[in-house]
């Protein structure tokens, strides 16, 4: 069995040497790339995957890796029933793109269809969350030691819901929150939305639009580590190792039930 807590170490560091690679990347003026999809890639996105795939390979060899810019290119592996990682070593390219500071590198880990561990960087910020479900979640500030986070219960004058700045169909989301009390929207990008859930604050994101599982394995499995857990618009678990690694429409709750 996998001892995620000795993995973790070596997990955050690659991930601040990824986030290292970023930020020399962000300093400049950097060209920028469309893949096939459309999608905007810059040198970042490329030279933190190179970083953080040989170091999963090192410390997990019986791993597929699903690494996004790898999949752009065609290199998916056929992860079975295996644990498998998956990352994103630029989520938030069009934050990056904007200079707003909300992008992170997302490292996350799928056991039988689950995010069970997770780590999100905010290398402009200088944030790490962790995740392992079943034993918590921290989130360390720039230079401080890392302190446990947990979901909280909703507050009773309403709910906090997070939104994308670049995503989301307004009169979807209505209908949604209709008959529950809103105290506030907040914006934010990224992973970062499943970040503040699973810090207890904010209570709920719904995400009506397209997504990848490489975009929410980390931020999932740290949402689930503090007590939330993220469902499809059904109720159900949203599961990963789909064909294609595709999400549908999800809710990430935080406390609210």
């Amino acid at each position: 069995m996998t001892d995620y807590q000795a993995l973790l170490p070596d997990i955050i560091a690659v991930s601040h040497q990824a986030g290292a690679a970023i930020m020399e990347v962000y300093a400049t003026d950097f060209d920028v790339a469309q893949k096939n999809d459309n999608s905007p890639v810059t040198e970042a996105d490329l030279a933190a995957e190179a970083l953080i795939t040989p170091v999963l390979k090192a410390l997990t060899p019986e791993f597929p890796i699903v690494a996004e810019e790898a999949a752009s290119r065609g290199e998916v592996p056929n992860v079975d029933a295996k644990p498998f990682w998956l990352v994103d070593p630029l989520d938030g390219t069009k934050e990056f793109l904007n200079r707003n500071d909300e992008f992170t590198v997302n490292i996350g880990l799928i056991v039988d269809k689950e995010p069970v561990f997770g780590v999100i960087f905010a290398p402009a910020l200088g944030d790490t969350y962790t995740g392992i479900v079943g034993i918590g979640a921290t989130r360390a500030r720039s230079g401080s030691a890392a302190e446990a986070i947990a979901v909280r219960e909703a507050p009773f004058r309403g709910v906090t819901v997070l939104a994308s700045r670049r995503h989301g169909d307004p009169k979807t989301l209505s209908a949604f929150l209709e008959g529950r009390p809103l105290a506030s929207t907040k914006n934010a990008g990224s992973s970062l939305k499943f970040c503040l859930l699973a810090a207890g604050e904010a209570d709920i994101y719904p995400r009506f639009g397209p997504t990848m599982e490489w975009d929410t394995a980390a931020g999932h499995a740290i949402l689930r580590a503090a007590g939330g857990r993220v469902t499809t618009e059904d109720g159900s678990p949203l599961l990963y190792a789909k064909a294609p690694l595709r999400n549908p429409n999800f809710i990430a709750w935080g406390g609210l039930r």
